[in-house]
């Protein structure tokens, strides 16, 4: 008698629970290193999934061309996209996270190379090396300036720059500092390396406005996406060491370890995840383990210990070790 009324309270608490959930269907076009197909490594995807998970949503998620995204969320077919720009169009029927991360991209050209400008109109007659089907802003793909060559890949684009069949090529910020990471001898002796984006555009999640408990969806997403920077979630998923964000919330950086293994130096290249976002700089404020650390002289030495690499990197098989 007792367990059958322990199975009577227990199916309604489940019942329950299993209606908290949301299923909710997204689409994104293909955009490495944040969005990709299901064999490739999406960033922007693993955070999104990530971060709804821990609000009881679940995702079915799409890959497919841009103009077919926008279309199936006008018509219903898509609730909204894990990885989309903000646009004064949009808004009108898309609700949209804070921001999580941004597509930055940098000029990258052969070692000894200028990598100054600012902008396309500053490399004039310039060949530059763009990946095919990238959507890198129409400011890209209207200049008419330089010469845009395609390559399926930033494999074939990186050996194209390297055997002079161009002048430069264009990477997203975010693969930069994975490579510095994980290939800093291989950088440092072939390339050259831009200081300044040519295009800025943060990536955010986004709903159809009308749809039930999107407000809802999108608050905790926000809410979570902070907290798996606070626990080292964040630089996992993206796989680097240091990220730099406001943990804190008081409007100053701290530079975020994953793990606690700091190195026994200072770091020297760290990823920035918001740079669009007002925030006093400061690189020399350290969150590691819970614990706010103004400046490296009082991290604790337990913390400066060799950095062990993640193990996937060891693999030929990753999608972002480039070959030199």
């Amino acid at each position: 008698m007792k367990n059958f009324l322990l199975i009577l309270f227990t199916i309604p608490s489940f019942f329950l629970y299993s209606q908290q959930q949301h299923q909710i269907k997204l689409a994104s076009d293909i955009y490495p290193p944040f969005t990709d197909v299901d064999s490739e490594k999406g960033f922007a995807l693993e955070l999104v999934k990530e971060a709804l998970k821990r609000g009881d949503v679940l995702i079915d998620q799409t890959i497919t061309g841009f103009s077919e995204v926008i279309d199936g969320i006008n018509t219903g077919v898509y609730d909204g996209s894990a990885a989309l720009w903000k646009t004064d169009d949009r808004e009108n029927y898309l609700l949209y996270s804070e921001p999580y991360l941004e597509n930055r991209l940098i000029l990258v050209g052969r070692k000894g190379s200028d990598v100054s400008a600012k902008s396309l109109s500053e490399l004039k007659d310039k060949r530059i090396a763009i990946i095919s089907g990238y959507a890198y802003g129409s400011s890209v793909y209207t200049s008419l300036d330089v010469m845009l060559i395609p390559g399926k890949n930033h494999q074939e684009n990186l050996e194209k720059l390297l055997t002079f069949k161009t002048d430069y090529m264009l990477v997203d910020e975010l693969l930069i500092s994975y490579l510095l990471n994980y290939q800093l001898n291989d950088i440092s002796r072939f390339l050259e390396i831009g200081k300044e984006a040519f295009m800025v555009q943060p990536l955010h999640l986004a709903l159809l406005r009308d749809k039930p408990d999107t407000h809802k969806i999108i608050e905790d997403f926000n809410s979570n996406i902070k907290n798996m920077i606070a626990d080292g979630t964040y630089n996992k998923i993206l796989e680097l060491n240091w990220i730099q964000s406001d943990v804190d919330g008081d409007g100053v950086h701290e530079l975020v370890l994953l793990g606690d293994k700091a190195g026994r130096e200072a770091p020297a290249s760290y990823y920035r995840l918001m740079t669009k976002t007002a925030m006093t700089e400061n690189t020399e404020r350290y969150y590691i383990n819970g614990q706010v650390y103004d400046g490296w002289q009082v991290v604790p030495a337990k913390y400066k210990t060799d950095i062990i690499k993640a193990a996937n990197m060891n693999s030929a098989s990753s999608g972002f070790k480039l070959k030199f």
